[in-house]
Protein backbone atom coordinates (compact mmCIF):
# COMPACT_ATOMS: atom_id res chain seq x y z
CA UNK A 1 0.00 0.00 0.00
CA UNK A 2 1.28 3.49 -0.79
CA UNK A 3 1.43 6.23 1.81
CA UNK A 4 -2.00 7.92 1.72
CA UNK A 5 -2.38 11.53 2.76
CA UNK A 6 -5.50 13.63 3.27
CA UNK A 7 -5.92 17.35 3.64
CA UNK A 8 -9.08 19.43 4.14
CA UNK A 9 -9.69 22.79 2.48
CA UNK A 10 -12.60 25.09 3.24
CA UNK A 11 -13.83 26.82 0.10
CA UNK A 12 -13.35 30.56 0.32
CA UNK A 13 -15.64 33.01 -1.42
CA UNK A 14 -12.98 34.39 -3.77
CA UNK A 15 -12.27 30.88 -5.07
CA UNK A 16 -15.71 30.75 -6.72
CA UNK A 17 -16.58 31.87 -10.23
CA UNK A 18 -19.59 33.74 -11.59
CA UNK A 19 -21.68 30.56 -11.45
CA UNK A 20 -20.94 30.30 -7.72
CA UNK A 21 -18.77 27.21 -8.23
CA UNK A 22 -15.13 26.72 -7.28
CA UNK A 23 -13.05 27.79 -10.26
CA UNK A 24 -11.35 24.90 -12.09
CA UNK A 25 -7.84 26.19 -11.41
CA UNK A 26 -8.46 26.10 -7.66
CA UNK A 27 -8.94 22.32 -7.74
CA UNK A 28 -5.37 22.09 -9.00
CA UNK A 29 -4.21 24.43 -6.28
CA UNK A 30 -5.79 22.18 -3.66
CA UNK A 31 -4.04 19.23 -5.28
CA UNK A 32 -0.67 20.97 -5.30
CA UNK A 33 -0.92 21.83 -1.61
CA UNK A 34 -1.99 18.29 -0.73
CA UNK A 35 0.93 16.88 -2.73
CA UNK A 36 3.40 19.15 -0.91
CA UNK A 37 1.99 18.03 2.45
CA UNK A 38 2.10 14.38 1.41
CA UNK A 39 5.75 14.69 0.40
CA UNK A 40 6.61 16.38 3.70
CA UNK A 41 4.80 13.61 5.60
CA UNK A 42 7.04 11.09 3.83
CA UNK A 43 10.15 13.01 4.93
CA UNK A 44 10.67 15.15 1.84
CA UNK A 45 9.58 18.72 2.48
CA UNK A 46 10.44 21.78 0.40
CA UNK A 47 13.57 22.40 2.47
CA UNK A 48 14.88 18.90 1.68
CA UNK A 49 14.41 19.44 -2.05
CA UNK A 50 16.12 22.84 -1.89
CA UNK A 51 19.07 21.45 0.09
CA UNK A 52 19.56 18.56 -2.33
CA UNK A 53 18.95 20.59 -5.50
CA UNK A 54 16.05 18.42 -6.50
CA UNK A 55 12.53 19.20 -7.64
CA UNK A 56 9.43 17.48 -8.97
CA UNK A 57 7.95 19.11 -12.08
CA UNK A 58 4.53 18.23 -13.44
CA UNK A 59 4.58 16.79 -16.96
CA UNK A 60 0.86 16.04 -17.34
CA UNK A 61 -2.37 16.72 -15.48
CA UNK A 62 -5.68 14.95 -16.00
CA UNK A 63 -8.75 15.89 -14.00
CA UNK A 64 -12.41 14.96 -14.20
CA UNK A 65 -14.97 17.20 -12.50
CA UNK A 66 -17.96 15.25 -11.18
CA UNK A 67 -19.85 17.70 -8.96
CA UNK A 68 -19.42 21.42 -8.21
CA UNK A 69 -18.06 22.81 -4.96
CA UNK A 70 -19.54 26.03 -3.59
CA UNK A 71 -18.70 28.60 -0.95
CA UNK A 72 -18.56 27.15 2.55
CA UNK A 73 -18.00 23.56 1.43
CA UNK A 74 -15.07 21.66 2.84
CA UNK A 75 -13.26 19.44 0.37
CA UNK A 76 -11.06 16.53 1.45
CA UNK A 77 -8.19 15.88 -0.94
CA UNK A 78 -6.92 12.31 -0.71
CA UNK A 79 -3.66 11.66 -2.54
CA UNK A 80 -1.15 8.86 -3.00
CA UNK A 81 1.72 7.86 -5.30
CA UNK A 82 0.72 5.17 -7.79
CA UNK A 83 4.10 4.34 -9.27
CA UNK A 84 7.69 5.28 -9.97
CA UNK A 85 9.53 4.64 -13.22
CA UNK A 86 13.12 5.81 -13.44
CA UNK A 87 12.73 9.62 -13.51
CA UNK A 88 8.93 9.73 -13.36
CA UNK A 89 6.14 9.24 -10.86
CA UNK A 90 2.38 9.28 -11.08
CA UNK A 91 0.28 10.71 -8.22
CA UNK A 92 -3.46 10.13 -7.90
CA UNK A 93 -6.09 12.30 -6.22
CA UNK A 94 -9.65 11.89 -5.05
CA UNK A 95 -11.54 15.00 -3.95
CA UNK A 96 -14.70 14.55 -1.90
CA UNK A 97 -17.06 16.92 -0.11
CA UNK A 98 -16.84 16.57 3.66
CA UNK A 99 -20.54 17.11 4.36
CA UNK A 100 -21.97 14.23 2.32
CA UNK A 101 -18.88 12.29 1.23
CA UNK A 102 -19.65 12.79 -2.47
CA UNK A 103 -16.65 12.52 -4.78
CA UNK A 104 -16.45 15.84 -6.65
CA UNK A 105 -13.35 15.19 -8.76
CA UNK A 106 -10.71 12.61 -9.61
CA UNK A 107 -7.30 13.46 -10.99
CA UNK A 108 -3.75 12.38 -11.61
CA UNK A 109 -0.47 14.14 -12.21
CA UNK A 110 2.61 12.76 -13.91
CA UNK A 111 5.83 14.16 -12.46
CA UNK A 112 9.47 14.27 -13.54
CA UNK A 113 12.26 14.25 -10.93
CA UNK A 114 14.74 17.01 -11.77
CA UNK A 115 18.28 17.99 -10.80
CA UNK A 116 17.84 21.76 -10.47
CA UNK A 117 21.56 22.50 -10.82
CA UNK A 118 22.00 20.54 -14.07
CA UNK A 119 18.40 21.15 -15.24
CA UNK A 120 17.98 17.53 -16.27
CA UNK A 121 15.90 14.56 -15.08
CA UNK A 122 17.55 12.16 -12.63
CA UNK A 123 16.65 8.69 -11.38
CA UNK A 124 14.41 8.61 -8.31
CA UNK A 125 16.46 7.11 -5.41
CA UNK A 126 15.36 3.82 -3.87
CA UNK A 127 14.99 5.33 -0.40
CA UNK A 128 12.50 7.87 -1.72
CA UNK A 129 10.49 5.15 -3.42
CA UNK A 130 10.40 3.21 -0.16
CA UNK A 131 9.22 6.28 1.76
CA UNK A 132 6.21 6.79 -0.52
CA UNK A 133 5.42 3.11 -1.17
CA UNK A 134 6.67 1.23 1.94
CA UNK A 135 5.48 -2.18 0.74
CA UNK A 136 7.35 -1.87 -2.53
CA UNK A 137 6.42 -1.10 -6.09
CA UNK A 138 3.59 -3.09 -7.69
CA UNK A 139 4.55 -5.77 -10.20
CA UNK A 140 2.80 -3.94 -13.01
CA UNK A 141 3.08 -0.28 -13.93
CA UNK A 142 0.05 1.97 -13.75
CA UNK A 143 -1.38 2.43 -17.22
CA UNK A 144 -0.92 5.98 -18.47
CA UNK A 145 -3.45 7.53 -20.79
CA UNK A 146 -1.59 8.85 -23.82
CA UNK A 147 -2.23 12.45 -24.71
CA UNK A 148 -4.84 12.30 -27.46
CA UNK A 149 -3.76 13.54 -30.87
CA UNK A 150 -5.23 16.89 -31.75
CA UNK A 151 -6.92 17.32 -35.14
CA UNK A 152 -5.59 19.97 -37.49
CA UNK A 153 -6.98 23.43 -36.71
CA UNK A 154 -9.85 24.56 -38.97
CA UNK A 155 -9.87 27.82 -40.96
CA UNK A 156 -11.73 29.51 -38.11
CA UNK A 157 -9.12 28.69 -35.46
CA UNK A 158 -9.06 31.35 -32.73
CA UNK A 159 -5.87 32.89 -31.35
CA UNK A 160 -5.21 35.26 -28.46
CA UNK A 161 -2.04 36.67 -26.96
CA UNK A 162 -1.20 37.07 -23.32
CA UNK A 163 1.94 38.20 -21.53
CA UNK A 164 3.12 36.35 -18.42
CA UNK A 165 2.68 38.64 -15.43
CA UNK A 166 4.34 38.62 -12.03
CA UNK A 167 1.35 37.07 -10.25
CA UNK A 168 1.40 34.12 -12.69
CA UNK A 169 4.87 32.98 -11.62
CA UNK A 170 5.63 30.68 -8.67
CA UNK A 171 8.77 30.05 -6.61
CA UNK A 172 10.20 27.86 -9.38
CA UNK A 173 10.34 31.07 -11.47
CA UNK A 174 7.89 29.88 -14.10
CA UNK A 175 4.13 29.93 -14.65
CA UNK A 176 2.39 27.78 -12.05
CA UNK A 177 0.60 24.78 -13.52
CA UNK A 178 -2.79 25.87 -12.20
CA UNK A 179 -2.45 29.23 -13.92
CA UNK A 180 -2.48 27.58 -17.33
CA UNK A 181 -6.09 26.63 -16.60
CA UNK A 182 -6.82 30.29 -15.99
CA UNK A 183 -5.26 31.10 -19.38
CA UNK A 184 -7.39 28.46 -21.09
CA UNK A 185 -10.53 29.69 -19.35
CA UNK A 186 -9.82 33.27 -20.46
CA UNK A 187 -9.32 32.05 -24.02
CA UNK A 188 -12.60 30.11 -23.83
CA UNK A 189 -14.52 33.21 -22.84
CA UNK A 190 -12.90 35.27 -25.58
CA UNK A 191 -13.51 32.71 -28.31
CA UNK A 192 -17.16 32.44 -27.31
CA UNK A 193 -17.57 36.20 -27.58
CA UNK A 194 -15.69 36.27 -30.88
CA UNK A 195 -18.22 33.88 -32.41
CA UNK A 196 -21.20 35.84 -31.11
CA UNK A 197 -21.82 34.14 -27.77
CA UNK A 198 -20.54 36.24 -24.87
CA UNK A 199 -21.30 34.98 -21.38
CA UNK A 200 -24.17 37.45 -20.97
CA UNK A 201 -25.96 36.08 -24.05
CA UNK A 202 -25.61 32.46 -22.93
CA UNK A 203 -26.89 33.35 -19.47
CA UNK A 204 -29.85 35.24 -20.95
CA UNK A 205 -30.75 32.16 -23.01
CA UNK A 206 -30.55 29.95 -19.94
CA UNK A 207 -27.55 27.76 -20.68
CA UNK A 208 -23.89 27.59 -19.88
CA UNK A 209 -20.85 25.63 -21.00
CA UNK A 210 -18.97 23.86 -18.20
CA UNK A 211 -15.85 21.74 -18.19
CA UNK A 212 -16.03 18.01 -17.57
CA UNK A 213 -12.38 17.03 -18.09
CA UNK A 214 -8.99 18.61 -18.62
CA UNK A 215 -5.93 16.82 -19.96
CA UNK A 216 -2.86 19.03 -20.11
CA UNK A 217 0.65 18.21 -21.27
CA UNK A 218 3.38 20.61 -20.17
CA UNK A 219 6.24 20.68 -22.69
CA UNK A 220 8.33 23.68 -21.62
CA UNK A 221 7.93 26.34 -18.91
CA UNK A 222 6.78 29.88 -19.53
CA UNK A 223 8.55 32.60 -17.54
CA UNK A 224 7.97 36.22 -16.57
CA UNK A 225 7.36 38.58 -19.51
CA UNK A 226 7.03 35.81 -22.08
CA UNK A 227 4.39 36.64 -24.67
CA UNK A 228 2.17 33.61 -25.16
CA UNK A 229 0.07 32.68 -28.16
CA UNK A 230 -2.96 30.64 -27.12
CA UNK A 231 -4.76 28.90 -29.96
CA UNK A 232 -8.05 27.00 -29.74
CA UNK A 233 -10.50 25.05 -31.85
CA UNK A 234 -13.22 22.39 -31.44
CA UNK A 235 -13.77 18.79 -32.53
CA UNK A 236 -15.85 15.73 -31.63
CA UNK A 237 -19.13 17.64 -31.36
CA UNK A 238 -21.96 15.48 -30.00
CA UNK A 239 -25.45 16.11 -28.66
CA UNK A 240 -24.43 18.03 -25.54
CA UNK A 241 -20.61 17.78 -25.48
CA UNK A 242 -17.60 18.78 -27.54
CA UNK A 243 -13.83 18.67 -27.22
CA UNK A 244 -11.98 21.97 -27.23
CA UNK A 245 -8.27 21.85 -28.08
CA UNK A 246 -5.62 24.36 -27.10
CA UNK A 247 -1.97 24.99 -27.73
CA UNK A 248 0.16 27.55 -25.92
CA UNK A 249 3.32 28.63 -27.70
CA UNK A 250 6.00 31.22 -27.05
CA UNK A 251 5.66 34.17 -29.44
CA UNK A 252 9.41 34.80 -29.45
CA UNK A 253 10.51 31.45 -30.89
CA UNK A 254 7.34 29.45 -31.58
CA UNK A 255 8.22 26.80 -28.98
CA UNK A 256 5.29 24.65 -27.89
CA UNK A 257 4.78 25.08 -24.15
CA UNK A 258 1.46 23.39 -23.38
CA UNK A 259 -1.16 21.27 -25.14
CA UNK A 260 -4.62 20.71 -23.72
CA UNK A 261 -7.75 18.78 -24.60
CA UNK A 262 -10.88 19.79 -22.71
CA UNK A 263 -14.34 18.24 -22.76
CA UNK A 264 -17.12 20.81 -22.59
CA UNK A 265 -20.70 20.08 -21.55
CA UNK A 266 -23.70 22.31 -22.32
CA UNK A 267 -25.99 22.58 -19.29
CA UNK A 268 -29.31 24.12 -18.36
CA UNK A 269 -28.47 26.81 -15.80
CA UNK A 270 -31.77 26.28 -13.96
CA UNK A 271 -31.42 22.52 -13.48
CA UNK A 272 -27.72 21.88 -13.97
CA UNK A 273 -28.59 19.05 -16.37
CA UNK A 274 -26.96 18.58 -19.78
CA UNK A 275 -28.91 19.93 -22.74
CA UNK A 276 -28.67 19.73 -26.50
CA UNK A 277 -26.26 22.24 -28.00
CA UNK A 278 -28.47 25.03 -29.36
CA UNK A 279 -28.63 25.02 -33.16
CA UNK A 280 -27.76 28.71 -33.39
CA UNK A 281 -24.68 28.17 -31.24
CA UNK A 282 -23.50 25.23 -33.38
CA UNK A 283 -24.08 27.21 -36.56
CA UNK A 284 -22.15 30.24 -35.36
CA UNK A 285 -19.22 28.10 -34.20
CA UNK A 286 -19.00 26.03 -37.41
CA UNK A 287 -15.83 27.79 -38.67
CA UNK A 288 -14.06 26.88 -35.40
CA UNK A 289 -14.87 23.14 -35.65
CA UNK A 290 -12.21 20.82 -37.09
CA UNK A 291 -12.98 18.02 -39.50
CA UNK A 292 -12.47 14.55 -38.05
CA UNK A 293 -9.54 12.46 -39.23
CA UNK A 294 -7.08 15.27 -39.91
CA UNK A 295 -4.35 15.05 -37.26
CA UNK A 296 -2.24 18.12 -36.60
Amino acid sequence: MPLIHERAFRVRHYECDAYGHVNHANYLRYMQEAALDASAAAGYDIGWYDDHQRQWLIRETAITYLKPLTYGDTVIVKTWVQDFHRVRSRRAYELRRAGDGDVVARASTDWVYLDTAALRPVTVPDEMIAAFIPEGLPNTRTRREAFAAQPAPPPGVYTMRRRVEWHDVDTAQHVNNANYLAYLEECSIRVSAAFGWPMARMKAEGFGVVTRTYHLEYKQPAVLDDELIITTWVSNVKRSTATRHYTITCAADGALLVRANVQWVWVDLATGHPLRIPDAFATDFAPNIARVGEPA
